[in-house]
């Protein structure tokens, strides 16, 4: 699938979970990636993040955190600490998107994406809305900086309307429903949790939303070089992978 998918590498889906209060935030502790980028998109409950950066945050519903991990960075993601004494529902999204490259080696960067700051396109008549986490949307700039052209953007859909998305031809795109279900050009019908995967040929995929419906719109432009992946590190080379291997352990993050 690598090829099919490029440049979003992995798609994480932590649907609706329901935790009983803690004092103790549940999580993922400290740990290191190399060479890609997460994306993480809350839409229930709160995450926060410490890195060996210096960068640290909390987001919460409709916040986005995008991290580059780039050269190497070991950090810690937990569920919040308010979030984690109250209880209730966790609902969020995790994207790796890989990198080429001439960027592997970048610098370590931290983008806090508030959901204030994340523009919304208005869809045509009156068919819902679009967030512009990424890339464009009818002449929306979204609010994240990325390394190739993505675009991510998070759709809210009423039920009975119809809409045109165009995509870039070339790209490899993919639509998550979260909620709700729609019929994709006329013919096949994407339900709550399905994932639907289109070919790069065409410019536009046709919605129909049967309800009210939440979307997660994926494209890129593939990155046409070879993958080397094993656990949180993606380089182009089994040298590279045994390279961060050994960085790692030696404490050269």
């Amino acid at each position: 699938m690598g090829a099919d998918i490029s440049p979003f590498l992995l798609l994480d889906y932590a649907g609706p979970a329901e935790f009983e209060p803690s004092d103790s935030p549940r999580g993922v502790e400290r740990h290191p990636h190399r060479g890609f980028e997460t994306v993480t998109i809350v839409y229930q409950g709160e995450v926060e993040h410490g890195d060996n950066a210096g960068h640290s945050g909390k987001i919460g519903p409709g916040d986005v955190q995008w991290m580059t991990a780039g050269r190497g960075i070991l950090h810690v993601e937990k569920h919040g600490r308010e979030f984690s004494r109250r209880g209730g529902t966790l609902e969020m999204i995790q994207l790796w998107v890989n990198l080429p490259a001439k960027h592997k080696m970048a610098e370590p960067r931290y983008q806090e994406i508030l959901d204030r700051n994340i523009p919304v396109a208005a869809l045509d008549n009156g068919a819902g809305e679009v967030r512009v986490i990424a890339g464009e949307y009818d002449g929306t700039r979204g609010a994240a900086r990325t390394f190739t052209p993505v675009n991510v953007w998070d759709a809210r859909l009423r039920g009975g309307k119809k809409i045109d998305f165009a995509l870039p031809e070339g790209f490899n795109a993919s639509i998550l429903v979260l909620k709700g279900g729609v019929l994709v050009n006329g013919a096949e019908e994407i339900r709550e949790r399905e994932l639907a995967f289109f070919t790069q040929e065409g410019d536009a995929v046709t919605i129909e939303s049967a309800e009210d419906s939440t979307l997660l719109i994926l494209s890129g432009e593939p990155i046409d070089e070879p993958i080397a992946g094993q656990g949180p590190f993606v380089m182009n080379t089994p040298e590279e992978i045994r390279r961060a291997i050994d960085d790692y352990r030696t404490g050269k993050f």
